[in-house]
């Protein structure tokens, strides 16, 4: 199946977003409306979209759908140890981590149940940064901490899309492409 959708056309998008309302006042302050709960919610929604519409001719066929759901959640430190620790077998903080709904592996799973009206939105997964991680490696990045986040966005993204970075020359294919998503939105 091959996409007809022109780079323009945005997919509808159900996206979960959430912020830690327990992080400190500053990360969030800092973090600006990237993390606060309303505000937040339109401008993932929007770029996330933005995105998912600039990957779409190269999504492979079974990523390929009119819709499509995600969460996306802004933890702390604390969180993202354990979900690192339960998950990935691996202690401590992580900044971004992504468990993608549209693995290898889970052929065999039953199928994502969708609320009424969305049977065609494809169930990518979950994206989880943590805010906390994020403003320490933003100054090493060279970012403020909102470029940081859409940075780490992009990251998860793509592994919710099928990219991987087992080795570095994989690694570097994905931070360009993560590079080309933010400048094709104009937020670098």
């Amino acid at each position: 199946m091959t996409s007809s959708k022109a780079s323009h056309e945005l997919p509808d998008l159900d996206l979960a977003f959430e912020a830690d309302d327990g992080l400190a006042g500053e990360l969030l302050a800092a973090a600006g409306d990237l993390a606060d709960p309303i505000a937040g919610a339109e401008l993932w929604h929007q770029r996330i979209n933005q995105w998912l519409s600039a990957m779409a001719p190269e999504l492979p066929a079974e990523l390929q759908a009119p819709a499509f759901s995600l969460g996306l959640s802004l933890v702390g430190d604390s969180e993202i140890a354990e979900l690192n620790s339960d998950w990935r077998g691996k202690s401590g903080p992580t900044d971004v981590l992504a468990f993608a709904a549209q693995d290898d592996g889970l052929d065999d799973a039953p199928p994502i149940p969708m609320p009424d009206g969305e049977e065609d939105a494809l169930e990518l997964g979950d994206i989880v940064i943590s805010l906390e991680t994020a403003a320490r490696q933003a100054p090493d990045h060279g970012h403020s901490l909102p470029e940081e986040l859409l940075f780490l966005a992009t990251h998860g993204l793509l592994h919710l899309l099928g990219w991987d970075h087992p080795d570095d020359a994989s690694l570097a294919a994905m931070l360009r492409k993560q590079e080309e998503l933010l400048a094709g939105t104009n937020q670098r």
